[in-house]
């Protein structure tokens, strides 16, 4: 089979369409090493470098750039939230980024259940407003968080409620399309009468309609006979819709082509009644074949989704110490399968769901089976956690003498009556070859994924898997079946079509290209006269390692050293989601590739293969998107895969800034560590300094932003205020440490007395350190990482009795913590005392919420922004606990970041884009809550943002010390104190005791 060959630009080339595009268009044009490399990987095992990308403003904008790319005879392709993982999303072409601008839900009409939507709209934006009207949209795959409307039809997606009203092109009604040579036009349903008109009307679509219809004629019968009759046929083009059973549908026979015909500027979709409530029942097997063979079973309860999951990804999941609270809701047994039931009333769908719990507990489908109902959303949501990410969170292997699991076979589809025979010679195959494969999917469609342990990296390895490939092709049409039920074909299926196609409908998929895009310059080299599926291999056999040292110490159960941890992310783009979780906020608020957690991983890795980045830690590419990168920690826990860019970015600017000057923030927000004891001196001095007119200059030379007031000393520190204090009796539950950060003992030592008060009420003895430590959080946003390990490096030296004895640590401000629950294990992983130092450190809420006391109870409304840190490394779990014991009224509000993260929002360079993270979401919710609720946060930066919008908010240590305090302190068992009296007893600046 010939294969694609990539297109040639030469420099004169690139640099006359560059000017001509830049000189057409309103949105971005860049045709820089750095965007090239964001742009030349997706989800897939492929890479190719583009020739350049666009960011258009508008639909018209689109069309401008299709215009002047035809106009220079070069390839174009319209991408979306680049989540394709069969190659689709990249090529040697001019790639048009869409999500950005071109994605707007245009109008809804409930009426007639239909919705008119742009291209680069995310699908659970569509979800979202039609559910408004009771409706949705009803294909989601597991990407609905990030992936477009675009990108859906191309690919002609599916997910776990296409069993509720079928794939993308079901779900079709309409396209606006455009055609390289310049035409545009509505496509959709066509009568016989409506065919004539349009093609007595001549031009461009006439002819093309005509073509079409020739086509259709000429093929008609080779395509009722030879285009499998099941659900999920997603591979190949849709010529079945040119058939008058299917009313000549141009839009449908469009859908699936995979931007390699047409470009999408809107689409007309229909919508779907969404039930208002949803039960889930989770059935056990023995194992997923048993499972597969229930299919008929589950269809007779008429379920609105049929998830099939088997023990590779939960045992995977496991070995990691991944989801585990979301694992102990699943019954017994080595396989899963999820139904959903959906109602209108949650009592119906409550009932089918007990129905179809007590036909399967019976015994009816043929083997012992166990099943629960799960009615309450939150476990809903850890279920559906484990569907939609558990294969990207075991994606790198933990055994280094396996390859990693990927992508390489990821989605054939069969008779799901056939599924369990199917699911048992596939297994036979894989096994046979020596492979490892975790199993999942939509068995209600009979659709199966499989990630499985391909060698693609050496020579042998590929000539292994193409062997492998070719017979798991046959297999499918064995059976009846799609070589694709989901992804499409792209590069990774298209070689093998001729294997499910025979040779004439080969030659109408081929012909039928011809007729839309005869100069083969839409999305050239996908699905017909395609590339090989060993060819532009993102990691193939000329994959380089690269062995770098690093002042971090980069180890996980997958693997050590820089690139192994770059490797981590598999581009299925979570960190591109809008909406719930951390990450990523610098994207959230720009919509920017670059400025992602996937496009910030892209450029990595790009730097270190050196070809399109090749200046290595000098990068200037890799600089300007760190740049943006908040380090809030939210990729490392809300990433599948755990990509951990604030890691990354110390490790970079590190390197980075051994050649080039540190800006003049490093010396005053990062060192702030080291400066503020010297400026708490003379606070009422310094505060003067700081602000009016002195303060103005003080804060350009610090390169501080004008808008921002900087934060004011307290009169006194903590530690001088428990220097004064008399001593006190150790307490009867023991002895704790309490970590005093720089933030805590400088500005707010009102939060550091609460949570003494606190811990002495539930009978602690509160010590502090015998010296002034710092966990140095700030330096790392600077590169600072050899300062900052000489301050942890101090601060086990210093605490090593403590820690010997295992006495905890208790602290206050997240930021600090997360240091000895993260950095302190990458700057000394060797030092057993930091690693007990890090086991025995814990956040305030967590360690108090331990307590088994009766808490006083606290009549008050309460909002609760969690820090990302505390997201991230600690979670929120000790804050539920505490404020469901003391009574109050409270919500945790989904947030996400607030936008100043440490020093970030004081720079003058990001101040607008902290304030657009804070107005993502933080800043409209807390304008919603009551007046009178207390808005409580435990991050000195999270405080300093909401401050600056007028609000007051309060640490968790204060809050509790307002119910103690409230009490008259006579719980937990402890004689009542004077509260007029002061409780913190006795201190040194060497050993302090309180």
């Amino acid at each position: 089979m010939k294969s694609a060959t990539p297109f040639d630009a030469s420099s004169d080339l690139v640099s006359r369409l560059a000017s001509d595009l830049r000189s057409h268009m309103k949105g971005g044009v860049r045709f820089d090493s750095g965007s090239k490399a964001l742009y030349a990987s997706d989800a897939s095992n492929y890479r190719q470098i583009p020739i350049g990308v666009v960011v258009p403003k508008d639909v018209d904008d689109l069309v401008l750039a299709l215009e002047v790319c035809r106009r220079n005879d070069v390839p174009f392709l319209a991408r979306g939230g680049g989540t394709s993982q069969n190659g689709q999303g990249v090529n040697v072409a001019v790639v048009a980024d869409v999500s950005k601008y071109v994605n707007r839900v245009v109008a809804i009409d409930a009426e007639n259940k239909t919705a008119l939507v742009e291209p680069g709209v995310v699908c659970d934006s569509l979800r979202d407003a039609a559910e408004q009207y009771g409706l949705t949209f009803a294909p989601d795959p597991a990407t609905h968080s990030r992936c477009t409307l675009g990108g859906m039809i191309a690919n002609n997606s599916c997910g776990a409620h296409s069993v509720m009203a079928g794939k993308t092109v079901e779900n079709v009604e309409a396209l606006h399309v455009a055609t390289y040579d310049g035409a545009q036009f509505w496509v959709g349903p066509t009568t016989e009468t409506e065919l004539e008109q349009i093609i007595a009307r001549g031009g461009r679509r006439g002819e093309i309609y005509t073509r079409l219809r020739a086509l259709r004629d000429r093929y008609a019968e080779r395509i009722r006979s030879e285009f499998p009759q099941i659900k999920r046929r997603v591979s190949g083009f849709n010529l079945d819709q040119l058939l008058p059973e299917n009313g000549f549908n141009v839009a449908r026979a469009l859908v699936g082509t995979e931007g390699t015909c047409a470009v999408t500027l809107q689409a007309k979709v229909r919508l779907v009644h969404s039930p208002a409530q949803r039960v889930l029942l989770v059935l056990g097997f023995d194992d997923i074949f048993i499972a597969a063979d229930a299919v008929s079973h589950f269809n007779r309860f008429s379920p609105i989704a049929i998830e099939g999951l088997d023990r590779g990804i939960i045992r995977g999941l496991q070995a990691r110490g991944l989801k585990g609270e979301e694992i102990a809701l699943l019954p017994a047994g080595d396989a899963w399968v999820v139904l959903e039931f959906g109602a209108d009333t949650a009592d119906e769908a409550l009932r089918q769901a007990h129905e179809a719990n007590a036909y399967f507990g019976a015994g009816h489908a043929g083997s012992r089976v166990s099943g629960m109902v799960v009615e309450s959303k939150s476990q809903q949501q850890k279920i559906w956690s484990i569907r939609e990410t558990g294969a990207s969170a075991v994606a790198l292997s933990i055994d280094p003498s396996k390859p990693d699991p990927i992508a390489g076979w990821e989605d054939a589809a069969v008779d799901p009556l056939r599924l369990g025979d199917y699911l048992r010679q596939f297994q036979a195959l894989v096994d046979r070859y020596g492979y490892e494969t975790c199993l999942y999917g939509h068995f209600g469609d009979g659709c199966v994924h499989a990630r499985i342990t391909f060698d693609i990296r050496t020579v042998e390895g590929v000539a292994t898997w193409r062997k492998f490939l070719r017979e798991a092709a046959q297999l499918v049409v064995d059976f009846g079946g799609s070589l694709s039920g989901e992804h499409g074909d792209g590069q990774a299926k298209a070689e093998f079509l001729p294997i499910m196609y025979g040779p004439e409908i080969m030659q109408a998929m081929a012909e039928f290209k011809e007729i839309w895009d005869p100069a083969n310059r839409l999305n050239p080299g996908k699905v017909v006269n395609a590339y090989r599926v060993d060819e532009n291999l993102r990691m193939g056999p000329a994959y380089k390692p690269v062995t770098l040292a690093t002042r971090l110490t980069f180890t996980s159960r997958e693997g050590n050293g820089m690139q192994r941890a770059v490797e981590r992310c598999i581009g299925m783009g979570k960190c591109r989601s809008h909406d719930g979780g951390t990450m990523c906020p610098s994207y959230r608020a720009t919509r920017e590739e670059k400025y992602s957690t996937r496009g910030r991983a892209h450029l990595f890795w790009e730097m270190l293969q050196g070809e399109v980045i090749s200046d290595g830690w000098n990068s200037r590419e890799v600089k300007e998107a760190l740049d943006t990168c908040l380090a809030c920690k939210g990729c490392k826990s809300d990433c599948p895969t755990h990509t951990d860019m604030a890691s990354y970015k110390a490790e970079f600017l590190s390197h980075y800034y051994e050649t080039h000057a540190r800006p003049r923030q490093a010396w005053f927000m990062g060192m702030i560590g080291q400066w503020a004891p010297l400026a708490s001196k003379a606070p009422r001095l310094v505060n003067f300094l700081t602000s009016g007119i002195t303060g103005r200059l003080g804060k350009w030379v610090a390169g501080v932003a004008p808008e921002r007031s900087l934060p004011v000393f307290a009169r006194r520190t903590f530690r001088s205020m428990v220097r004064d204090m008399p001593t006190k009796e150790a307490g009867p539950a023991g002895k704790v440490i309490l970590w005093v950060d720089t933030f805590n003992d400088h500005f707010s030592p009102d939060v550091a007395i609460a949570a003494v008060k606190v811990l002495e009420w539930l009978g602690y003895e509160v010590v502090l350190p015998r010296r002034r430590l710092c966990c140095g959080r700030p330096l790392y946003d600077y590169g600072l990482v050899d300062r900052a390990r000489a301050l942890l490096e101090t601060a086990v030296v210093e605490l090593s009795p403590e820690i010997a004895a295992g006495v905890p640590v208790v602290g206050l401000e997240p930021g600090c913590l997360s240091v000895f629950k993260d950095e302190l294990l990458k700057q000394l992983p060797d030092n057993r005392a930091a690693a007990k130092l890090s086991e025995q450190t814990h956040l305030f809420s967590d360690f108090v919420a331990r307590a088994d006391v009766e808490w006083p109870r606290l009549d008050a409304d309460v909002v609760v922004h969690g820090h990302c840190h505390q997201k991230s490394v600690f979670g929120m779990n000790g804050e539920k606990v505490l404020l469901d014991k003391i009574g109050v009224r409270w919500s945790l509000l989904d947030t996400g970041c607030c936008g100043m993260a440490g020093s970030f929002g004081f720079n003058t360079e990001h101040y607008e884009l902290s304030m657009k993270i804070a107005e993502d979401s933080l800043l409209p919710k807390l304008r919603k809550a009551s007046p009178d609720a207390w808005v409580v946060t435990n991050g000195f930066s999270c405080k300093e943002q909401i401050a600056a919008t007028g609000k007051h908010s309060i640490h968790m240590a204060e809050l509790m010390f307002r119910a103690v305090e409230q009490a008259g302190f006579g719980a937990a068992g402890h004689a009542p104190m004077d509260s007029s009296r002061r409780t913190v007893d006795h201190a040194s600046d060497s050993g302090t005791v309180v």
